[in-house]
């Protein structure tokens, strides 16, 4: 048997009522609220990447492979590349790969009876997937057989800006330098998107692949790249080099979308730092509350050490009581901190009663996204920390004296 475990199991069970028992339940509750901290922050901070990046991802895709663009301007290449079906088959093959999308990009200016604005319209084809993430209001584009869709679709914040709204025409305007005049098309909006990204928002209109080939005078199956989604974003780096190594040749090349928006996913990295200086600071709070209140406990149980020592416990074996002590008191907070925390964090993911302004956040409200690798982490890594820091106020053990402890009552 673990004499010291007995002890301090025991103990902790007989202090009903007493001053030891109320420093117990403060202990607990001090650590159980620093792992709670901890537990909403990381869900947050990862809820929060999460959504931004799925939002992105939403519009634009994991990988694009495109012509070499040094400046990463966001596929705004003139120079068609002729679409290759073998090469998209084989894309298809590679494992996480979702869909491959061939997509065509122009810059337009949309004109109205008193707005107009500058835009950057993307053309798809009527076999293209929306993901789940975009919300939108109206319709989605009616693909005609014979010739181009003349209907685009819009964010709802460009909608706003241009006094638009669905079912209303509008005209666009395109800039050659190749030619010495303006080419024009009337066009319906047939419908509105939604990604509370306002980099995405702002920026891209949706139309017809075939609007934007005859505006350029392209062949059927001239296209400026493809998009590739995948199951996961965490495989896209793999993915992205798989495919430029293995099936590409200069002077096509394969971009994460990472490359294109680098502004945000920096500014992502920046949020984990301020996650991790949190999760910092909350485990020494757990740290100091359970280090003071194993001082009180041992200065306040004075007598029961002096006991032992009278007995012939060793210095040893009574730090090793308090050891086991503010482990199971550190275990306690953690599973109540646990159960407070993800509850919390549960009820955010379900119901979304804390609101955000979107267009400050990017999202109505505070996201949640649960990974269960750092939460373990912090649950074990709290744990060892208390326990390891415990070692110190054990000290306080060497001085206490059983013959003048024990002659008081």
């Amino acid at each position: 048997m673990n004499l010291p475990f007995f002890i301090a199991r025991r103990y902790l069970l007989r202090q009903k009522g007493t001053f030891s028992a109320f420093i117990i339940r403060l202990a607990i509750i001090a650590t159980a609220l620093s792992v709670a901290v901890m537990i909403v922050s990381v869900a947050s901070v990862n809820g929060f990447k999460y959504t931004i990046k799925e939002k992105i991802y939403s519009m634009q895709g994991h990988v694009h492979v495109e012509l070499f663009d040094q400046n990463n301007s966001m596929s705004l290449n003139y120079t068609p590349l002729k679409y290759d079906s073998k090469l998209v088959d084989k894309i298809k093959q590679i494992p996480h790969v979702q869909q491959v999308s061939d997509f065509a990009i122009k810059p337009a200016i949309i004109k109205t009876k008193d707005e107009m604005d500058g835009i950057v319209l993307k053309g798809i084809r009527s076999s293209y997937h929306f993901s789940k993430d975009i919300e939108f209001t109206g319709n989605k584009i009616d693909f005609p057989d014979s010739t181009y869709a003349r209907q685009i679709m819009l964010s709802r914040t460009t909608a706003d800006k241009l006094n638009i709204k669905v079912g209303d025409t509008m005209q666009l305007v395109f800039l050659d330098q190749s030619n010495n005049y303006p080419r024009k098309r009337k066009v319906q909006l047939a419908g509105l998107y939604h990604t509370g990204v306002e980099n995405v928002d702002e920026y891209y209109g949706i139309c017809d692949m075939r609007l934007v080939q005859r505006i350029n005078d392209w062949a059927a199956d001239n296209i400026n790249g493809y998009q590739v989604e995948l199951d996961d974003s965490k495989y896209a780096d793999t993915v992205s080099s798989f495919i430029f190594n293995k099936y590409l040749n200069a002077p096509l090349t394969s971009y994460t979308i990472r490359e294109l928006y680098p502004s945000v996913f920096d500014w992502l990295g920046l949020i984990d730092v301020n996650g991790r200086i949190l999760l910092f600071i909350m485990a020494i709070v757990a740290v100091i509350n359970l280090g003071a209140a194993l001082v009180i406990l041992i200065v306040d149980q004075s007598r029961m050490v002096a006991m032992m020592k009278t007995l012939g416990m060793g210095p040893h074996k009574l730090r090793q009581v308090f050891l086991y002590y503010s482990g199971l008191i550190a275990g306690a907070g953690i599973l109540l901190g646990n159960i407070f925390g993800g509850g919390l964090c549960l009820i955010q993911q379900k119901t979304g009663f804390i609101k955000l302004p979107e267009d400050t956040y990017y999202m109505k409200y505070a996201p949640i996204h649960f990974n269960w690798t750092e939460i373990a982490t912090i649950d074990v890594v709290t744990l060892v920390l208390c326990i390891l820091c415990m070692w110190l106020p054990t000290l306080y053990i060497r001085f206490i004296q059983p013959a003048k402890v024990l002659q008081f009552k």
